[in-house]
């Protein structure tokens, strides 16, 4: 049966062929994609899907056409912190394929620096252009264990967990907040998951810079915690007897089959181990693993032994401060390191993280009416093309 779709007025429509179509279930060889206006209308086999004589096409060229990339957790990059230049670092990975980005906030600004931020992301997300691109706040701290993550020592919030000092931070966000990274062993800290949730009830926690037990996480479990802060980085385990290993964030993410784990997927697994990598994935399968490039912008001095490695960031004590990653290259990371392949990489890079910040009924999979936020990359993962709301960035 041949499709054909007619342009309802002053809607564009048009149509990417000789494509393959990454699903979430596998791979539409030899493929064709209608979008109309900011949605995708169709797609199907070349045979199926009447292309009009007079309609505007891209050739894809047999390129990969997949989901654009949802990065959950990022602070900035190409010279751009999120925080002070919203505009610009929503552009830098845009152009990479990242058509959802979470703006991620950090423990080592002050009360006022975060306000300052949030009111400074939400007017970008106003504006036409890049700022469409960002979904949301990804809230790293402040409320996590001053013990761990880059920068500890300059960690703003080590002390008692007030109202006064969450409140307005909780509600000026509101309802843009996706996630809430947050070390379930802080004491006095339920009172925060209860206002966070009662201003946000589809906010997701995530357990982050920790060292809590899994009894600890289990007992704000119904808060609504699905997600681990970038596994195997930045998390402890609390000695119960000497000579034995006790478990720690990482292994009750392991044990919660509900839950996801954040990976980032340097070049030369520094952040995790190859490993590491595949130990996670056995263990969580690909529907639990969620890319992230946690990319920082830095000024510190890569260590004298890392020196031949280009993507990492390092804080003023020389210990790992986030990475220079682009979802794209995080994607090619992940196939150097593992047996996983394009589809599987997708699912990580745009499904997952969609899904487990309850976006994925309008992005991170390409279906009829969902957003056409796409992005055409060869079989390495290098950009060739990027669509946001179905207007082309690149």
């Amino acid at each position: 049966m041949s499709i054909s779709f007619g342009d309802r007025e002053g809607v564009l429509m048009f149509y990417i062929k000789n494509a393959k179509i990454v699903l979430e279930q596998g791979i539409l060889w030899d493929g064709v994609l209608a979008v109309e206006g900011d949605r995708i209308a169709a797609f199907g086999r070349a045979e199926e899907i009447s292309i009009p004589a007079d309609a505007q096409t891209v050739d894809a060229r047999g390129l990969y056409v997949g989901p654009g990339f949802v990065d959950i957790h990022v602070h900035g990059g190409g010279g751009y912190m999120f925080p002070t230049e919203p505009a610009a670092a929503a552009a830098h990975f845009l152009s990479h394929g990242e058509t959802t980005v979470l703006p991620t906030l950090y423990y080592n600004l002050s009360k006022e620096e975060f306000l300052e931020s949030i009111d400074r992301v939400k007017e970008v997300m106003k504006e036409p252009g890049a700022g469409q691109a960002i979904g949301g706040f990804y809230m790293e701290g402040p409320y996590m264990n001053p013990k761990y993550g880059a920068s500890a020592d300059k960690n703003k919030w080590r002390g008692e967990i007030r109202r006064e000092d969450y409140q307005e931070m909780v509600e000026k966000a509101g309802k843009l907040t996706k996630v809430w990274a947050i070390a379930p062993e802080r004491e006095g800290l339920e009172p925060f998951l209860q206002y966070a949730r009662r201003v946000n009830p589809a906010v997701v926690f995530s357990v982050g810079h920790s060292e809590a037990t899994p009894e600890q996480i289990r007992a704000f479990r119904h808060y609504g915690i699905r997600l681990l802060t970038h596994c195997m980085d930045a998390t402890g385990r609390v000695v119960k007897t000497g000579g034995t290993r006790s478990c720690g964030p990482d292994e009750a993410c392991m044990m919660d089959s509900d839950m996801y784990a954040e990976l980032i997927c340097d070049s030369h697994g520094i952040h995790v181990e190859p490993d590491l990598i595949r130990l996670i994935l056995q263990n969580k399968g690909i529907d639990k693993v969620v890319l992230i490039t946690d990319s920082f912008v830095s000024d510190e001095e890569t260590p004298e032994e890392l020196a031949h490695i280009t993507d990492l960031q390092f804080d003023s004590n020389k210990g790992l401060c986030g990475s220079k990653l682009t979802m794209d290259v995080a994607c090619r990371n992940l196939m150097t390191h593992t047996n996983c392949g394009i589809a599987q990489a997708f699912l990580m890079a745009s499904t997952n993280p969609a899904k487990v910040i309850g976006m994925d009924g309008d992005i991170g999979t390409i279906a009829v009416g969902k957003k056409a936020n796409l992005v055409l990359v060869d079989d390495t993962f290098r950009v060739d093309t990027v669509f946001l709301g179905g207007k082309r960035w690149q």
